[in-house]
């Protein structure tokens, strides 16, 4: 596919060269149709994808059964998408004819797109393709040219200018010479971000294949900083950001700007005059430049004295930069050679994310002149599009009509998923960047005359309001408090509708922006709201949280279609005149017809069931689980809900539970044959919070895998049956089902059904008589599901108290902030800082007067920005006033009592390290410091000057649009190669890159992890340069997309140090490991589980290039950590010692070494038995040390016997074979080889298939339900586990031999 580089949706990354994976043909591929029904992940996505993926699918009862938009999807349709591609021939001015490979669905302005990013012709901005002599329309896709086809010519023909296109050209060129120049990614701006990639592999992994780094033992210098070494207490800032050799900038010219003799006079313009440009070559030459219709030229004005007439040279040029390559030899030579540079760059490092990501930290930078970026400050260039000139853009007509286009095939689905999620992005830009304008006070507000949390504003269709309890609306719910919390609710109910995409239910855009400590929430304006009262708008729902309530016909049918799988149970209440009325959400949900017929809801901040953890009740008594925690605890607002994601546990929680209690009660039937339904008649569920047990009958071990698996078919059958309700079904089956329904809570008697009445403890909503016993019975599931919250969920986690502290911190600086001015932005936060984080008992703030003096004040304006009175009592906050209140926060907020009065006692009692506090709350507030090593602990002087403070930048929380179509694709492949079946698996997940990078452009989370899996594939199956290639990417999108010290960032550089080391790149392997550990200590310190796998990773490889005792010390710290955190009886510790042995091996220190392998040895003898293949490999290994270490022994009495003459042979010490480290570098990885015939392979596949299709009963129902079991694993599962083919294990979770 052609390739992109600005915001249009691209196809594939913005690079002349393709994509393998995008020439992957689409012939045999299946379609969603025939993919597997059981998507096993393999546990190796980012959190995004695990959320949607990894957690088990709700079950299809509960409403999911309804036919998902991408489920029609055929082998046919993507071959549509995959037509294969051609190549035509490019002839451009004044450089040589070159061929381009193109395919058929794209668009003639992507061969614009990569004709500006093509060395030869960056230059070029206005021109058009020529076929046969007649002009390709832009916005044309190939396939529909007539006459297009492998082998034509295009003809690049000069077209003449108009402003808009000298404008584009001249930024054309601004950003060709900026394109090293990192600043835009420190300033947050135009979605640039940052990469350090390849400052660490030396350039770009592509041809590693070729180039054998290491393999003859070159000698490597291994030795890492000292800060690296564990036990190291330094952790300086400076490593974070590495220079990169590139920025060292080549300057091409001193200045280029507008001229002040712009616009052109009349008389001028008639003369074709477009625009004057003002330039300093650097050669100090200063010129001004005429840009008009036909090219751009010298003319004889100075700073002072307008002459349009032409200078001398009287060149016409068609391009800027060939006009000033005449005049500036400097700018020839240095703007070829940033081109150069440019190209050979990854396209990866270049195209623009899709959302902005922030830098916390950012180096000291020269301010340079540059007329793009002054303009872009003063018009809200996001507002309009070049191509519809001086007209705003209307969001909510865009973000409506996106949702409106059709999705009937593939192709269609993907053109709307794309402007879908084009306009998502787009929208967010501008929400953000208008939601800082209002704070900053650049914004009029729509009601100026209110006080200043009241205010409402509008800029570029777009509506803003504070978070602050405007007009006591939530009075009952917490006051400003809640406010602050109900617009995220809001936009989680936003994410969730739109998930659902039910035809004919419209949301608003929104976008949630905190910034200088207040909370803005920004959305899209509904058509015709502004000209009319709420009160005669709202046609669904409640204006006073359930007072006076209406419903309509038409939202009840459309909400209807989201109840079941949103889990919302429809049900009726009273209104302010006793009425009954039906409503299918909280009552808080409005439903207003907008003047475009549209029925939209908003308010959605109450979709999920609220926690009755933090919403104490008169008269409600919570389970036992709860009340021993000491819940419920009153919270300061009422709007704490259940996540999308515990209400999905709970549901399949219940769904086991009723397959379980069905399956138990059939087989009793079985056996006695007689009715016996009475233990569950009463309809009260057994607590199943508290791990239930399991029924003993079909799965208490005695019978086969098969038998408890033909009784949940069974029910499953059985289930079905009744649900169709064709009356085949006899009365004590369908007593079983009702009896199970009733236990688990099923609002059907016939089938699974769980969900969930939103308005179950809302202050001021009442219920009618008649539904009393639903309402009981409603009350009781949100009861369990709190218990549930408690017993099953929270044990998983574990406190973070830097965590905890941090957000208590938050909350502070939130309120802080709130009373500073814009001249004391810089010396307020840097005051904070120092309370929170440095030693230094008594710093002083410095306030904003020091500067300079005004010698008349002045009146107190009226627009100013919101909260931001004469207030400097910001300046007399002192550390211990500041601990104390984080203390407080943490009691009121957490329920944690932290037992410190400073950050040292802190940094002391808890093991807390002051970088990562600075970093948790820079991120959590958008602060970004100075890139300079800060010393936390001096006594004598502050840690921070108002100089570190560079920026404060917005924290933006958006929705996220799904490709639907890919996430299926990428689901089937993870399941096929779990399954062992890796090629085909492979053909998926490159079909999944193809629609996410057709949806998504270049760049996505998502995508990552794509390139992610598609790596770990090819170097299982030992095409280690693939492999290379794929993860190379995945760590560039990663460090781009979510920051370069994101934990995921850190885990892609582990994969790729991997692969590194597997092509012999031994150097390149251990300054990827050192990175990612200094990653882990800045973000976690030492102490944390993942450093005990990147400890082992280091260790194994300085062992394979003998360096030893470097080697023991990153092996032994990784054993510590893993009998910290595994105990010292687990498989990892086992395998820990084991390594360590080996090292001692090589040092001849056996005795050390047979001391390691013997409590490894006892480990696995304990936990495995003595037949295990881990315990006789051990023994094997005793043996074979014992032998050395006699040898050894008798060596050495030789020499005391004999002295100097003694006869010795030499002691054989053989350093580890790659091949030996690389083994032991996959098992530690979670990656598992075994070798087998072709046959064997093909016989083992059949046995998958065949195991696969008798558990699929289970399996289809509940893919949750082996971790959730409460029976233990047999100690032979992961002999099982072990005998699957290469992939059929999960890649990265932890193997038995770890």
């Amino acid at each position: 596919m052609v390739i992109k580089t600005d915001e249009l949706p691209a196809a594939a990354p913005a690079d002349s060269a393709r994509e393998p994976s995008s020439q992957a043909g689409g012939k045999g591929r299946p379609g969603a149709a025939e993919l597997p029904s059981v998507m096993l992940l393999n546990g190796d996505c980012p959190e995004g994808l695990k959320k949607e993926a990894g957690a088990p699918e709700p079950p299809r009862e509960n409403g999911l059964d309804e036919a998902e938009p991408g489920e029609e999807t055929t082998g046919q349709e993507v071959i549509v998408i995959q037509d294969t591609g051609f190549s035509v021939k490019i002839l451009a001015p004044g450089i040589e004819p070159f061929s381009l490979q193109v395919s058929p669905q794209e668009m003639v302005q992507e061969i614009h797109q990569v004709l500006m990013d093509r060395e030869d012709t960056c230059h070029r901005t206005c021109f058009s393709l020529h076929l046969d002599g007649n002009m390709l329309d832009h916005f044309s896709e190939l396939r529909s040219v007539e006459g297009l086809q492998e082998g034509s010519v295009l003809r690049v023909v000069e077209e003449p200018y108009t402003v808009r296109e000298a404008r584009i050209h001249v930024r054309h060129v601004r950003d060709l010479l900026k394109s090293l120049d990192p600043s835009d990614a420190f300033n947050g701006v135009d979605c640039n971000s940052l990469s350090f990639l390849s400052v660490f592999t030396d350039g770009d992994l592509g041809d590693s294949g070729k180039r054998k780094k290491g393999l003859e033992m070159d000698p490597i210098d291994c030795t890492p900083p000292e800060y690296i070494l564990p036990g190291s207490r330094e952790r300086p800032l400076c490593p974070l950001q590495p220079q990169n050799r590139d920025w060292k900038p080549l300057q091409c010219l001193k200045v280029l700007t507008m001229s002040g003799w712009n616009p052109p006079p009349g008389n001028r313009k008639m003369h074709g005059d477009l625009m004057y440009l003002f330039v300093i070559t650097a050669e100090d030459r200063q010129v001004s430049i005429t840009a008009s219709t036909r090219g751009f030229y010298l003319n004889q004005s100075t700073a002072y004295h307008f002459n349009p007439k032409p200078a001398s040279p009287r060149f016409l040029s068609h391009s800027l930069v060939e006009l000033l390559n005449q005049i500036s030899p400097t700018f020839k030579k240095n703007f070829a050679a940033l081109q150069k540079k440019r190209v050979q760059r990854h396209p990866f490092e270049r195209i623009a994310t899709p959302f902005q990501v922030y830098s916390w930290t950012a180096p000291q930078a020269e301010h340079a002149m540059d007329c793009v970026r002054a303009e872009d400050a003063y018009t809200s260039r996001l507002g309009y599009e070049e191509h519809i000139p001086g007209q705003t853009r209307d969001w909510n007509e865009e973000l409506q009509t996106t949702r409106e286009l059709p999705r009937k095939n593939l192709p269609e689905r993907l053109l709307r998923e794309r402007a879908i999620f084009k306009v998502h992005s787009d929208f967010t830009a501008a929400a953000t960047r208008g939601a800082m304008a209002v704070i900053d006070g650049n914004v009029m507000a729509i009601n100026p005359s209110e006080e200043t949390k009241m205010q409402m504003f509008i800029w570029n269709n777009i509506f803003f309001s504070l978070g602050f309890d405007v007009r006591d609306h939530y009075k009952d719910f917490g006051g400003d408090v809640a406010a602050y919390v109900a617009p995220t609710n809001d936009l989680n109910g936003v994410r969730t509708y739109n998930a659902v995409d039910v035809e004919g239910l419209y949301t608003l855009g929104t976008v949630v922006v905190d910034y200088r400590g207040y909370r803005v929430t920004a959305q899209s304006i509904i058509p015709g709201i502004l000209e009319r009262d709420q009160e005669q708008s709202v046609i669904y729902g409640s204006i006073d949280f359930g007072k006076t309530v209406v419903s309509h016909p038409r939202y009840l049918e459309l909400l209807e279609r989201t109840s079941r799988p949103l889990k919302i149970l429809r049900h009726r209440v009273l209104n302010d005149r006793d009425e009954e009325v039906e409503l299918c959400s909280s009552v808080e949900c409005k439903g207003i017809i907008g003047n475009d017929g549209r029925h939209y809801i908003l308010d959605l901040l109450r979709t999920f069931p609220p926690d009755l953890n933090f919403l104490p009740v008169p008269g409600e008594v919570l389970p036992e689980e709860c009340t021993r925690a000491g819940f419920p605890r009153a919270h300061r607002h009422k709007l704490c809900c259940l996540r999308q994601e515990l209400v999905d546990a709970f549901v399949e929680h219940r769904y086991l539970l009723f397959m379980k209690l069905a399956a138990l009660q059939l087989m009793q039937q079985k056996a006695s044959k007689t009715e016996n339904p009475t233990s569950l008649e009463n309809g009260s569920p057994p607590s199943s919070e508290s791990k239930p047990e399991d029924p003993p009958a079909p799965e208490a071990g005695s019978k086969e895998e098969g038998s408890s698996a033909s009784g949940l078919a069974k029910v499953k059958e059985l289930a079905e049956t009744i649900a169709s309700d064709d009356g085949t079904a006899d009365p004590r089956s369908r007593e079983v089902i009702r009896n199970a329904c009733k236990a688990v809570g099923s609002i059907s008697s016939t089938a699974f059904d769980v969900r969930f009445n939103p308005d179950i403890f809302s202050p001021g909503v009442r219920f009618p008589e008649s539904c009393q016993e639903e309402v009981r019975d409603q009350k009781q599931l949100l009861k369990d599901a709190a218990a549930f919250l408690l017993s099953c969920q929270i044990p998983g986690l574990k406190i973070g108290i830097g965590e905890l502290i941090t957000r208590s911190a938050k909350h502070i600086f939130k309120t802080y902030l709130q009373g500073v001015e814009l001249s004391g932005l810089s010396a307020a936060i840097s005051h904070f800082l120092n309370c929170f984080l440095s030693s230094y008992p008594n710093p002083v703030a410095h306030l904003p007067a020091d500067e300079l003096v005004s010698k008349k004040r002045n009146r107190r304006r009226r627009n100013r920005p919101p909260g931001a009175a004469d207030n400097t009592a910001w300046a007399v906050m002192t550390p211990q006033e500041l601990w104390k209140n984080i203390c407080q926060e943490a009691k009121n907020y957490f329920d944690f009592s932290l037992e410190c009065e400073t950050v040292d006692q802190a940094v002391e009692i808890y093991g807390l390290q002051k970088i990562t506090l600075l970093r948790e709350i820079s991120l959590k507030t958008g602060i970004q410091i100075l890139l300079k090593e800060y010393s936390f602990d001096s006594r004598h002087k502050p840690a921070f000057t108002e100089e570190d403070v560079l920026n404060i930048f917005p924290v933006v929380k958006h929705v996220n649009p799904k490709a639907s179509d890919a996430f299926h694709f990428f689901q089937s492949g993870q399941a096929k190669v779990q399954q062992g079946f890796l090629k085909e698996g492979c053909e998926l997940i490159n079909e999944a890159l193809n629609l996410f990078n057709n949806v998504y452009g270049a760049m996505h989370v998502e995508i990552c992890a794509c390139l992610r899996l598609l790596a770990r594939l090819h170097y299982i199956m030992g095409d280690y340069a693939e492999a290379l290639s794929n993860q190379q990417k995945a760590v560039l999108m990663s460090e781009r997309v979510l920051g370069i010290e994101h934990p995921s960032t850190i885990q892609e550089y582990m994969h790729l140090a991997l692969y590194c080391f597997a092509s012999s790149q031994l150097s390149t392997a251990l300054s990827l490991l050192y990175r990612a550990r200094y990653l882990t200590l800045l973000v976690f310190g030492e102490d944390h589980p993942e450093m005990a796998l990147l400890d082992n990773n280091i260790g194994l490889v300085l062992h394979g290039v003998m360096e030893y005792d470097l080697s023991l010390r990153f092996l032994e710290n990784a054993l510590a950590v893993s009998t910290k955190y595994h105990g010292p009886k687990s498989l990892k510790v086992a395998l820990s010692h084991h390594l360590v042995a080996r090292v001692y091996e090589s040092k001849a220190e056996f005795r050390s070494a047979l001391q390691h392998e013997k409590e490894g040895y006892t480990i696995y003898k304990t936990q495995l038995g003595e037949d295990h293949e881990k315990t006789k490999e051990s023994s094997e290994y005793l043996k074979c040390l014992t032998q050395q270490a006699v040898a050894l022994q008798r060596t050495m009495n030789e020499i005391y016997r004999n002295g100097s003459s003694a006869n010795i042979p030499p002691l054989k010490f053989t350093a580890p074979s790659m091949a030996s480290v690389l083994e032991q570098l996959n098992v530690i990885n979670g990656i598992l080889f075994i070798p087998l015939s072709q046959k064997d392979l093909e016989n083992l596949k059949a046995e998958v298939a065949r195991r696969h299709q008798l558990q699929e009963a289970i399996k289809n129902r509940d893919k949750a339900e082996e971790p959730m079991a409460t029976e233990p694993e047999p100690a032979g599962a992961s002999e099982d586990a072990a005998s699957q083919p290469p992939a059929a294990k999960d890649p990265s979770s932890p193997s038995l031999q770890e």
